[in-house]
């Protein structure tokens, strides 16, 4: 497993993804319909942050509500916005990075995703999830 493989072969390309515009009850949506936990940001196709299903948690109750039940709690999502909630200080990959690069990453920061932009413009994701799985398909 020491070959030299770019993030371009796990990531995921056709990324779910929010606006400064949007709400936070769309993100919640956006999460549970598409079952995902990171959405990137973008300004275009220019990424300006990363919302997490963390994020979400962590401002309102819905970790207290079962995950098949539709309520959400609108009144607390629209206290905040998705720029106020989003993580800003983003690291970013290329499609050349290395899963082992990534990997390393991942496993030193305190998230679990990484968008992937060439030439400042997302064209990807990789999650732990991604690299979990590519490990798997090793076996």
């Amino acid at each position: 497993m020491k070959q030299i493989v770019q993030v371009s072969t796990i990531m995921t390309k056709n990324v779910i993804k929010l606006n400064l515009q949007d709400d936070l009850t769309k993100a919640e949506s956006l999460f549970k319909k598409y079952k995902i936990r990171h959405i990137p940001v973008v300004n275009g196709n220019k990424i300006i942050g990363m919302l997490s299903y963390t994020d979400l948690l962590r401002i309102s109750f819905v970790d207290a509500i079962d995950d098949e039940d539709e309520v959400i709690d609108a009144t607390v999502y629209n206290m905040f916005t998705v720029e106020q909630v989003m993580a800003k200080n983003l690291v970013t990959i290329t499609p050349e990075t290395t899963i082992k690069e990534a990997a390393e990453i991942l496993s030193e920061k305190e998230f679990h995703a990484l968008p992937v932009c060439e030439s400042g413009l997302l064209v990807g994701i990789v999650t732990t999830t991604d690299l979990i799985k590519y490990l798997i398909d090793q076996y």
